[in-house]
């Protein structure tokens, strides 16, 4: 007798349990978008950071100082000399030249 109401309560919580799926945050974010048009609230809008102008003159002028002393530097690796600063002034000016571009770019 006991069983006979056990049996209904378990095909009861695990019809429960399977009718649950887990929403993936894109549907939530979907969501939200439609609530937030139905009530007329327009989209944020991507604001560009403010980029110093001074900094990028900067960095622009380094950059180009960096690279005006490459060609003399690879010459002499033809020599057999390697420079030993080479691959660090490399490493710098290109680590200068994503930086330039990234905030030209935004």
């Amino acid at each position: 007798m006991r069983t006979l109401w056990i049996a209904p309560l378990l095909l009861f919580v695990s019809a429960a349990a399977w009718g649950q799926k887990p929403v993936p945050p894109s549907v939530r974010q979907a969501d939200q978008a439609e609530e937030n048009a139905q009530r007329n609230i327009p989209p944020p809008l991507n604001q560009r950071p403010m980029v110093d102008p001074a900094k990028l003159r900067k960095d622009a002028d380094e950059l180009a100082t960096l690279a005006q002393g490459i060609p003399s530097e690879i010459d002499q690796t033809g020599k057999g000399i390697l420079p030993k600063d080479l691959g660090e002034k490399l490493k710098r000016i290109e680590k200068l030249a994503k930086h330039l571009r990234s905030q030209v770019t935004q």
